[in-house]
């Protein structure tokens, strides 16, 4: 029987060895030396100060830093790398990666290896890339304030979070600014990015080939783009927020069989949703205010449900050149327009009336500018008396058979619209 029993003993002895705890002074090579010697399963613990980087986490091992603990890459590859699972990066400074965009430069780079690894309240700065989910299924990055590079041209920064082929990665409650996109995946599925905010950047979330994921809760606040959906199917994007986003809100371009649900979008944006040749998709509850176009859809994009949105005070409500009809109500209930001037006599909260956002001086407007010269002639008022008195000559277009009659409120807390007021100053003062 002793044998047995020695040989369960042998076989404890790693667990205990998992529990070590390693403080590590900054300076010198220290932590290296104590990479040499850590075992699968130590807490490396930092102290205040610059540590000599780049490390790699081959097993899995967790960094945790005090206060002030910097992890310096010196400029060569990325600062940080995992590749071994069940690994941690925890309340570390990190910076100093490498500029190249073959090898995706970054704060902390997760290799296919590094399942399960979570990369949780750092700052990272200045790195090319901040976090590269480079095939790590089930990761979480979570809680990180992201600084990337102010590059003169935008597409020569790399990304805030970069996910590729990572199926389950979660991006939750960061703060990201500057650089080239917020979160960028590729070619992944089953990813969730939640309760994000997303400032000064090219697009907030950028989405190719990525399917069967959400994007809950952000906010975009002062971006290019805020939520671009390409080439991608089954998303979920619900609860987010588009404030003062340059170009578009809300993008479907390629996307399919996605749910739209619960955003706002608003301030001044060129679109505030832009649906390019994408299908059977839901747009349900969406508020839409203050864009030059309310939502703008082309390319055989009309096998999609919209219903229940609200679109207010857009300079151009709808804009779709096309000859067929598309009918924008679900079940009985439309849309709410703010220049629709509609009735509710039997107090159901539909309007009596059909809302048609365009007419045939829309149309050619849109396909020939010049024509706006022409606006406040009598012949084009006539065009519009006739098709307001005689609906048959109305070209194809949107019909709300069943609009709204209250819009949806969507409520952006207060710390929020605080952000949101120090970019329009700062934007009026540039």
């Amino acid at each position: 029987m002793l044998r047995p029993l020695a040989l369960a003993a042998l076989m404890t002895l790693p667990l205990q060895v998992q529990a070590a705890v390693i403080d590590v002074p900054a300076g010198g090579g220290a932590l290296a030396e104590a990479m040499k010697t850590a075992g699968a399963g130590d807490t490396l613990r930092l102290a205040p100060g610059i540590h000599a980087g780049p490390v790699t986490l081959d097993r899995p091992l967790s960094l945790v830093c005090a206060e002030d603990a910097v992890i310096d890459g010196g400029g060569q590859g990325s600062a940080v790398t995992v590749s071994a699972p069940d690994s941690m990066v925890q309340g570390c400074i990190i910076r100093g990666s490498g500029s190249s965009h073959d090898a995706i430069d970054s704060g902390v780079k997760l290799t296919k290896g590094a399942t399960r690894a979570r990369v949780i309240g750092n700052r990272l700065e200045g790195n090319l890339y901040g976090i590269d989910i480079h095939g790590a299924r089930d990761a979480l990055v979570a809680d990180n304030v992201i600084r990337g590079r102010r590059d003169r041209h935008m597409n020569s920064r790399g990304n805030g979070v970069y996910v590729w082929n990572a199926p389950g990665a979660r991006v939750e409650e960061n703060d990201i600014r500057w650089g080239r996109d917020g979160i960028f995946t590729n070619s992944s599925k089953k990813n969730i990015f939640a309760r994000n905010l997303f400032r000064d950047l090219r697009f907030a979330v950028h989405y190719m080939y990525t399917n069967d994921s959400e994007v809950i809760g952000n906010v975009s606040i002062g971006n290019h783009l805020g939520y671009a959906l390409m080439f991608s199917d089954r998303i979920t994007a619900r609860g987010n927020l588009s404030l003062h986003d340059r170009d578009h809100g809300v993008m479907l371009n390629y996307a399919n069989k996605s749910d739209i649900t619960g955003n706002l979008v608003r301030g001044g944006q060129k679109k505030c949703t832009f649906i390019y040749n994408a299908h059977r998709n839901l747009i349900y509850g969406n508020r839409f205010e203050g864009c030059e176009i309310g939502i703008h859809f082309t390319a055989g994009s009309e096998r999609n449900a919209v219903t229940g949105n609200a679109f207010i005070g857009n300079r151009t409500q709808v804009k779709y050149v096309g000859t067929r009809m598309v009918e924008w109500s679900l079940d009985g209930r439309g849309n709410y327009w703010s220049d629709n001037p509609a009735f509710d006599l039997d107090g159901d909260g539909i309007a009596d009336g059909v809302y048609r956002p365009n007419d045939l001086m829309d149309h050619i407007l849109w396909s020939q500018p010049a024509a706006r010269l022409l606006l406040g002639s009598p012949a084009v008022q006539l065009v519009r008396w006739t098709q307001s008195s005689f609906p048959a000559t109305l070209p194809g277009g949107v019909v709300d058979s069943h609009p709204l009659m209250t819009p949806v409120e969507i409520p952006v807390p207060a710390q929020v619209e605080a952000m949101e007021a120090e970019y329009l100053a700062r934007k009026e003062g540039s």
